[in-house]
């Protein structure tokens, strides 16, 4: 494991009562990585995430950001990480600007560098003419997209982003994916992205990492998990719902362990 890893977690586990949601998990994850999390519901991605952004309390191992443990050094940690969760928990009796300098208290931004930034994330993510207008007038997508502008408020190196599309209409879904691949590639962001929607995962991804039950089955380039497909060809899709099926079904094509 190299030492300036972005996100790194040492045998991460969580247990609810007898069940495991998470399996010891070990990731190391390079700066200016795009990292896509994929698996079916209840696979333990959303889990994974909150262990992660420090949300909960993991039942063994850690997870460092940035070399930081989030749970040991949380302000160090939290300093770095940007998050985006799948149903953002706005205030609603406030505007727009209202909460973006909320957001800048809680991160002790100087008013020359909330000045510098938030106009131009407010103009970036299409919400400026409604940054005056209560939060509760917002629409789902316009409450994801002051989610964005908020969490890359503070210049995080690494974002953490749980269903990123839900609500986002198809301008926004294309934005949103540029805006984040071009950031890993100018300015060293990491990206850990949970999505049910493949074809942009593919689309995007440096690393694909595919878990189940828990478990995290495969990890590698996009070519290198379509590489394990049975038959020559096919999506990153295909190869999804192939290696999945074989984790269910042992006995199907060959029971699964390509890769493994």
């Amino acid at each position: 494991m190299t030492e300036t890893a972005a996100i790194r977690t040492e045998g991460l586990t969580k247990h609810f009562g007898e069940k495991t949601a998470v399996h010891p998990l070990d990731l190391d994850i390079a700066p200016g990585t795009f990292y896509c999390f994929l698996g079916p519901n209840g696979a333990g991605k959303t889990t994974t995430i909150k262990m992660l952004t420090g949300l909960l309390h993991p039942s063994g191992g850690r997870a460092l950001l940035g070399g930081h443990d989030i749970q040991k050094d949380p302000l160090s940690a939290k300093r770095l990480l940007g998050y985006v969760p799948d149903h953002p928990f706005l205030y609603d009796k406030l505007t727009g600007n209202e909460f973006m300098q909320f957001v800048a208290g809680l991160y002790r931004m100087t008013p020359a560098e909330y000045a510098a930034r938030c106009a131009p994330l407010l103009e970036m993510f299409e919400i400026a003419a409604v940054a005056d207008q209560l939060i509760e007038d917002y629409s789902h997508g316009m409450r994801q997209k002051l989610s964005f502008a908020s969490c890359f408020l503070h210049d995080p190196k690494i974002v953490v982003v749980d269903e990123p599309w839900v609500g986002l209409d198809p301008k926004n879904i294309r934005f949103v994916k540029d805006f984040l691949k071009q950031r890993c590639r100018e300015t060293g962001l990491t990206v850990f992205m949970s999505t049910h929607t493949l074809s942009i995962a593919e689309e995007i991804a440096d690393i694909v990492g595919i878990i189940h039950r828990g478990r995290l089955l495969r990890a590698g380039t996009v070519n290198e998990i379509k590489a394990l497909r049975h038959t020559a060809g096919g999506s990153l899709e295909d190869v999804f719902l192939e290696i999945t099926r074989d984790e269910d079904d042992p006995g199907a094509a060959g029971g699964g362990a390509a890769g493994a």
